[in-house]
């Protein structure tokens, strides 16, 4: 890993991913962004109608295709109701659980374009007022925003500009450590599209010519399950979602190496690919485990739902306690760079 010039690079730039607000249905501001970067490559790139960023490099085979996607789309919420105390209701974007963004400080946006800062906490909150404050239920009922604006009932909060559908967005928190980790809310999946983005850049900056014309996706609606289900060029013959591995008990994968998914709760991902996959990552000395995930989904599962015919795989680094204050080893970080560099000059799998 000392050896690899894009590290520093790629820490940094998710860094500068998830300190941007883009909650599923509002992530106009990080593909921004992402266009941003690359607009100096002369890359081929568009938007398509859903606001995803399709990037293209031709490769010597343009009759068959690769893609390879990650999504910047982020769990969030939005504005449920205006409480008579002037605080907030929500309603979730995503699958997170209430008790792992209580206490968490946040960002209301207007239609207008306004920002207010608040904080989301349990309306029994404090344990000098109420008995039940570490036993109430965290669920939409108790827990509530607290604006920091100078409001104490629904009429002063509707003179903000606030109202319901408002997005409501969560403070990552991002640290880099100096042992090596990154922690931050929303490395689910931003942590995938700096590898991705980077490798982009450097593919082009190297002058490397890849086997096959291949398409990177940046998707903005997987987290509510249909972020890359569409704008599939018809030559595509393989699908590569770049996504966390969850970590947990009875799970695999690690913080330090990149898993590659078998399984997940649509049914198992493309045998032949993933053997390829595991292949190419003992011949490179890439560090990986192979993992099930039974509670999750990606952009790939999305595209084999919606009918396309394709191979379809995930990889990606390992993610600690994914949907709360997640962490991943910049080791993972570089396992699956390594892996989808291989990966993209390989030959196509044989169906």
């Amino acid at each position: 890993m000392a050896n690899d010039p894009h590290m520093k690079e790629t820490l940094m730039l998710i860094k500068e991913l998830v300190s941007i607000p883009s909650p599923s249905g509002n992530t106009r501001k990080v593909i921004d962004f992402c266009e941003r970067y690359l607009q100096n490559l002369e890359l081929e790139m568009k938007r398509n109608r859903k606001g995803g960023l399709l990037i293209t490099i031709p490769g010597k085979n343009k009759e068959q295709h690769r893609m390879l996607t990650a999504h910047v789309d982020t769990l969030g919420a939005m504005v449920k109701e205006i409480k008579t105390n002037g605080r907030l209701k929500l309603d979730m974007i995503g699958g997170f659980r209430w008790n792992a963004v209580e206490g968490e400080y946040c960002e209301i946006e207007t239609d207008a374009g306004k920002t207010y800062s608040g904080t989301i906490l349990m309306k029994q909150t404090s344990v000098h007022v109420y008995k039940d404050a570490g036993e109430a239920k965290r669920n939409e009922k108790n827990i509530e925003v607290r604006i920091d604006e100078k409001t104490s009932n629904e009429e002063e909060t509707r003179k903000l500009g606030i109202q319901v559908g408002d997005f409501v967005s969560f403070d990552p928190r991002v640290q880099i450590t100096k042992s090596g980790f990154i922690k931050s809310r929303h490395l689910d999946d931003k942590a995938s599209t700096a590898i991705l983005l980077c490798m982009i850049k450097h593919l082009k900056e190297e002058n490397v010519e890849l086997p096959y014309t291949t398409h990177f996706l940046i998707s903005n609606n997987e987290e509510i399950g249909y972020g890359g289900n569409s704008n599939i060029p018809p030559e595509t013959v393989e699908y590569l979602a770049v996504d966390m591995g969850a970590l947990g008990e009875g799970q695999s994968s690690d913080e330090y190496t990149v898993s590659i998914c078998a399984k997940d709760s649509s049914g198992p991902y493309h045998y032949e690919l993933r053997k390829k996959l595991v292949d190419l990552a003992r011949k490179n000395n890439i560090d990986y485990k192979v993992d099930i995930y039974p509670y999750y989904g990606s952009d790939a599962s999305a595209a084999i739902k919606s009918g396309h015919d394709i191979v379809h795989g995930l990889v990606g680094p390992g993610i600690e306690s994914s949907h709360a204050l997640e962490r991943t080893h910049k080791s993972s970080l570089w396992n699956t760079e390594k892996l989808l560099l291989a990966y993209v000059q390989s030959p196509i799998t044989i169906v």
